[in-house]
């Protein structure tokens, strides 16, 4: 029989298979190749074809499902002749472990029929361990037969957290005819939890008797006997996770070092920061950068220092949301995958900004940063233009390179100008031939190589991932590419100690590290939150990128196809050591090394959290009190006689709070709160609260039985909505000569009675005057007593005399609910008036005016009635209920911070549009008609739409807009933004809001300014407005005023004096410079070129475009100086600027100039004159699209 394929199928999970089964699927390949060659990748695996093998579990017969279909041919090789059956069966992996040990055991089984459902084979040993052969003869659960290999370890005498790797054969053969055989192959690693692995679907049981088998002379199944041989491969797992399925699997066990949890698509950043923590000396740096002061969660340093130490120390992997808070990502930048390069760069950017004025200043640009020249150098004549600047990495070529070495050399690979390409080497020397070309001076510790695995590609006109082959060497010389009189005191060897991979394609991808953490250690891989020891065949080999190569060498092709299989995966980051400096990079990092205020902070943060843990471990045998006293009632401006969600913290009037053992008595919780008030506890009693069906909550009766525990007086209280026992606290105020208090209701008797005498009421005060609300105290009235009997106790209880003035009453009204407050009536009794135990009672003082028919009546004076007071307590409630605390912040872009200072107001919700004006004006001194709010963006606390003056409109719809859906979820409803107008609203409605962008210096300094012009003005009165405005000086003082618009940072149009405003384009940015002197005159479009910013890529602009006048025959050496001038940048800033013409096509290629250059040769009609340096500008740090850093 030939070499058989098959194909097997997981049948009870329709689903993919997973990464970690994928790595076990062989695929289907001619009889020539590899059968068992397991699948790189998930997505190059033609699932179709795909087998996957699944554990039997033993501890039941429910078993994953495999139907191999077998295709089989003549045997070439016959059972019995174990050794070539072996080569047969067990070809070699792709992964290509050591071999330990082979064996092969054969059980001989007869009398099929009469088996048992479950078959065990006898124990065979291989590589130290017990196995077994384990049969379904009749199936597991399918019309096949079931074949599986497992341990045969008892259940107590397998090791401790045992496993084993093994690549397996089972052959099911004739004993009369070895010839005739059927054999499935895999690999598997073997532990406690999965403990067989095999096929469900090994042979359907109608071939195994049929007669003849597969066109044989007879059956496989003779005389219902049959052979079973194993063929077992015992290999080496170097890095303790071959094939593994990493359930359970803890990182830190298993490798000393811990992970980063990934928050959506922040892979690329784990890889980078773990390549930099392990980057010692790195380490140490950051831990050097003085933060004891600035403990800020938006300290960028601070968060660092943080997750290095939490690396450091840490058992589980470690979140990096702090980190990217303090860059100030929102969860959109979390989602967004990002260059590394570019984060390396502006991460290291920010440390050093952190270690300004420190000794460490310099520290991370001598680790990281080397030196470059680049060059003009003149042949025949000793002439040479140079500038040497720093570099923190190098970017090297891929495609046209196939190795490292290569693209150091195409790096610095030196071009010829000659002919007509000939240099300008002065008036001395005027054309010369000459070398152009880079050369190194001095390379850095910790050299970053950044290999350009994306491209533009011209022929599809988009940009690619290079996939092809590219090898890079484990230890490299870089004297060669350094400068002949370069210090060559010590070797400029270098070690590999990093790769960072990407693996995908250009729009979606996954990022990891191989990562050498010490000297002569071993390769670790840092997969997010997952650390797995790595052998250097997954280091180099698998990363070189190119097709998937056998271990003979040859490349996997698909099935039936010439086409090689390509890696996903390749290096892009290559992270290398000076072999001499490696001592002092891969230092030792100790706990003495970290910053002792951190240290301090975590041991905080750890006792605290084991505080909480112990808490919530306890919680069951706690319960909360919640206890109001009379002080906290006098404390409290609002309804009811407490907010019980309120803390003392937040609020004075709030309850205390306790938390008291479920077992405890009411008599020891008595004695705490007693304790509390400095009083006796035999004086102190408590009132269970309840919540009424109005939903007030009150005091109901007092708790008599203090031998009950407080768990069963909670359960008692069945009105209890809460989670805690709510209580009122009463301090007797009599006692008797026994010193027992008296209690002038529900006293106790001797003979156990319960005397009701009295009535327990609460009195409030509505202060006209000061407009508060607070609570007075309580009193116990008889239920006969008449409302007006209250009259004297409120008298006596305020210290406000005997008798209530002449020309002033006091009025009564009873709180029933927060929105309802009823007037008392003072002829009737408390028992008509429906008055029980618990309720309030409000009081006010009230002056009476006499009628013209001389009866009294109670009005509010004239000055209550101008200053907007309330003048009695139903309307004071109203206010309570529709009470809303309001923060008013200045506009950030149109207010100025200093003149109008952030603030709060206590407003109504009820409060028209108008109303909020004033207060707003009285609050801050300025004409209510100059005010315009604007709402408030939740997400990000940018300023939304102006708010609409409506004759309906009121605070709570402004806050709280009608229909409040999703469009205004983000909205904060507590919170507008001001902005003071210098017209009012009426007038604003006749003008145009245009925002201009004015150019004072250059343009490295860009003042914004919003002018109203009106909408029928033309752009000269927009000048005039910004004259005004920025109070600059006049065009006939200081010189003519241009405008023009900019567009995605390049420059769009001119704007004519006399062209309309109301129809300058909102989307772009309105921009006004002074008129250089130079361009007097100059009426010529075709003498300007555009001028833009961008960094690297032409397709990333950024800065001030603008208009340059160029001059026929000035060479570029004299363009730069008119630039430098127009630009208002000076110094190093202005020579690290690279200058090229760039076309105006898509994608086309920057021409960088030099300084013999004719610009005005150079350039055609449409082209732009591009400036090539870094963004530093505050929209790239601010998130305007790029990658940015804010902490």
């Amino acid at each position: 029989m030939g070499n058989p394929t098959y194909r097997a199928l997981l049948t009870p999970s329709p689903s993919p298979p997973s990464d970690d089964q994928v790595a076990n699927l062989p695929v289907r390949i001619k009889d020539d190749q590899n059968p068992q060659a397991p699948s790189p990748n998930a997505m190059l695996v033609d699932t179709p074809e795909e087998h996957i093998v699944e554990p039997n579990g033993v501890d039941n017969d429910e078993v994953a499902i495999i139907t191999p279909e077998a295709d089989e041919k003549e045997a070439p090789v016959l059972a019995t002749d174990y050794k070539t059956m072996k080569e047969h069966v067990l070809p070699a992996l792709i992964d290509e472990p050591p071999i330990l040990e082979d064996q092969v055991h054969t059980w001989e089984i007869k009398g099929w029929r009469n088996l048992n459902k479950k078959e065990h084979g006898p124990i065979f040993h291989a590589g130290g361990f017990p196995w077994r052969i384990l049969l379904f003869p009749y199936g597991n659960n399918v019309d096949q037969c079931s074949i599986y290999l497992e341990h045969g370890f008892e259940a107590d005498e397998m090791p401790e957290k045992w496993s084993c790797c093994v690549q397996f054969a089972l052959v099911l053969w004739n004993p009369n005819d070895p010839s005739i055989f059927h054999h499935h192959s895999a690999h598997h690693r073997f532990t406690k939890e999965e403990s067989d692995w095999g096929f469900t679907r090994f042979l359907e049981l109608r071939r195994l008797f049929s007669q003849p088998y597969d066109g044989s002379s007879r059956p496989l199944g003779e005389n219902e006997s049959v052979n079973i041989s194993a063929y077992v491969r015992i290999v080496e797992d170097e890095t303790g996770v071959l094939w593994h399925n990493f359930n359970n699997y803890d990182s830190k066990q298993e490798t000393g070092y811990v992970g980063l949890k990934n928050q959506g698509a922040t892979c690329y950043l784990n890889s980078l920061l773990q390549s930099l923590y392990f980057t010692n000396a790195f380490r140490k740096i950051i831990y050097q950068i003085p933060t004891e002061q600035d403990e800020s969660m938006m300290n960028s340093a601070y968060t660092l220092q943080r997750l290095f130490y939490q690396l450091q120390t840490s058992n589980t992997a470690v979140a990096t949301s702090e980190l990217t808070k303090s860059f100030g990502w929102e969860t959109r930048h979390i989602f967004e995958q990002q260059d590394v390069q570019e984060l390396s760069r502006k991460l290291m950017e920010r440390m050093e900004e952190k270690m300004k004025g420190t000794p460490h200043e310099k520290a991370l640009a001598q680790m990281f940063s080397g030196k470059i020249k680049t060059f003009i150098s003149c042949i025949n004549v000793p002439y040479e233009s140079s500038r040497v600047e720093d570099f923190w990495d190098v970017q090297l070529n891929v495609s046209g390179n196939k190795n490292l070495l290569e693209s150091f050399q195409d790096y610095i690979q030196v071009e010829k100008l000659d002919g007509e390409n000939q240099y300008y080497a002065g008036d001395e020397y005027k054309l010369q031939d000459a070398n152009k070309g880079v050369i190194f001076q001095s390379f850095p510790d910790v050299l970053h190589l950044q290999l350009k695995r994306f491209e533009y590609d011209i022929q599809r006109d988009t940009m690619m991932k290079i996939n092809a082959r590219y090898e890079f060497p484990e230890e490299f010389d870089a004297a060669p590419f350094l400068e002949k009189d370069a210090d060559r005191s010590e070797p400029w060897e270098y070690e590999l100690h990093g790769v960072l991979v990407h693996s995908g394609d250009l729009n979606t991808g996954h990022y990891y590290a191989f990562l050498k953490p010490t000297k002569d250690g071993n390769w670790y891989k840092y997969d997010d939150d997952k650390v797995t020891k790595a052998r250097k065949l997954e280091v180099l080999e698998d990363n070189f990128g190119g097709p998937f190569r056998l271990p003979n060498g040859q490349i996997r092709t698909l099935p039936q196809k010439k086409t090689p299989i390509m890696r996903p995966n390749s290096a892009y980051m290559l992270v290398y050591i000076r072999k001499s400096r490696i001592d002092q990079i891969l230092t030792q990092v100790t706990e003495e090394d970290t910053p002792p205020h951190l240290r301090n902070r975590f041991a905080e943060e750890l006792a605290a959290r084991e505080a909480r843990r112990k808490e919530r471990e306890e919680q069951h045998l706690y319960i909360g009190v919640k206890v109001v006293t009379e002080a906290t009632f006098q404390e409290h401006g609002g309804t009811d006689l407490t907010y019980f969600d309120m803390t003392p913290d937040q609020d004075p009037g709030a309850p205390i709070y306790y938390r008291v053992l479920r077992q405890d008595t009411m008599e020891q919780l008595v004695a705490k709160i007693a304790a509390d008030l400095g009083q006796d506890p035999k004086r102190v009693r408590l009132w269970i609260m309840v919540n009424r069906q109005n939903k007030t909550v009150r005091p109901d009766v007092p708790i008599m039985d203090l031998a009950l525990t407080v768990e069963e007086t909670y359960s008692k209280a069945s009105a209890q909505r809460d989670e805690s026992l709510r209580v009122w606290a009463e301090v007797a105020e009599e006692v008797n000569a026994d010193g027992e208090p008296i209690w002038p209701s529900h006293q106790a008797q001797a003979n156990g009675a319960i005397v009701k005498d009295n009535m327990l009421l609460f009195l409030k005060w509505f202060d006209v005057e000061s407009q508060t609300l607070r609570g007075v105290g309580h009193v116990y009235v008889r239920l006969d007593k008449k409302v007006e009997d209250l009259v004297p106790v409120i008298l006596k209880k305020m210290g406000w005399g005997e008798k209530v003035p002449s020309g002033e009453k006091i009025q009564l009204w009873e709180e029933i609910k927060p929105t309802m407050v009823e007037p008392l009536r003072g002829k009737e009794t408390l028992k008509t008036e429906e008055l029980q135990d618990g309720d309030i009672v409000c009081f006010q003082r009230t002056h009476v005016h006499k009628s013209r028919l001389g009866l009294g009546e109670s009005k509010p004076s004239e000055d209550a009635k101008s200053s907007d007071k309330l003048t009695d307590a139903r309307e004071y409630y109203d206010f309570l209920y529709h009470r809303k605390v309001v923060r008013f912040c200045p506009h950030p872009q149109k207010a100025d911070v200093q003149q109008y200072p952030q603030f709060e107001l206590v407003l109504s919700s009820k409060m028209s549009y108008d109303k909020l004006s004033e207060k707003v004006g009285e609050h801050i001194g300025v004409e209510p008609t100059h005010i315009r709010f604007y709402t408030i963006n939740g997400a990000n606390g940018n300023p939304r739409t102006a708010v609409k003056r409506l004759s309906n409109q009121t605070v709570e719809r402004i806050l709280t807009p009608p229909g409040y859906g999703q469009m205004n979820l983000n909205q904060l409803s507590d919170a507008l933004y001001y902005e003071v107008l210098d017209i009012s609203l009426a007038e604003l409605d006749t003008k145009k809001s245009i925002k201009v962008t004015w150019l004072s210096e250059g343009i490295t300094k860009e003042d914004q300014y919003d002018l109203l012009v009106t909408k029928s003005g033309v752009v000269e009165d927009l000048i005039e407005a910004l004259v005004k405005k920025a109070k600059i000086p006049s065009e006939e003082e200081a010189g003519q005023i241009r405008v023009f618009e900019v567009s995605n940072n390049k420059w769009y149009r001119d704007l004519d004096r006399n062209y309309p405003v109301i129809s300058i384009n909102e989307y772009t940015t309105v921009v006004a410079e002074r008129k250089p002197e130079e361009e007097m005159g100059v009426t010529d479009p075709n003498q300007y070129i555009t001028v833009f910013h961008f960094q690297n890529e032409p397709s990333r602009a950024h800065g001030m475009s603008f208009r340059f006048l160029i001059k026929e025959g000035e060479p570029f050496s004299e363009t730069k100086k008119r630039l430098e001038k127009r630009l208002g940048i000076k110094g190093k800033s202005f020579e690290k600027i690279k200058f090229a013409v760039v076309r105006r096509a898509q994608f086309s290629r920057p021409i960088y100039l030099q300084d013999d250059d004719i610009l005005y040769e150079k350039a055609e009609k449409e082209d732009y004159l591009g400036l090539d340096h870094v963004d530093r500008s505050r929209s790239a740090r601010n998130g305007g699209g790029d990658l940015f850093l804010k902490g």
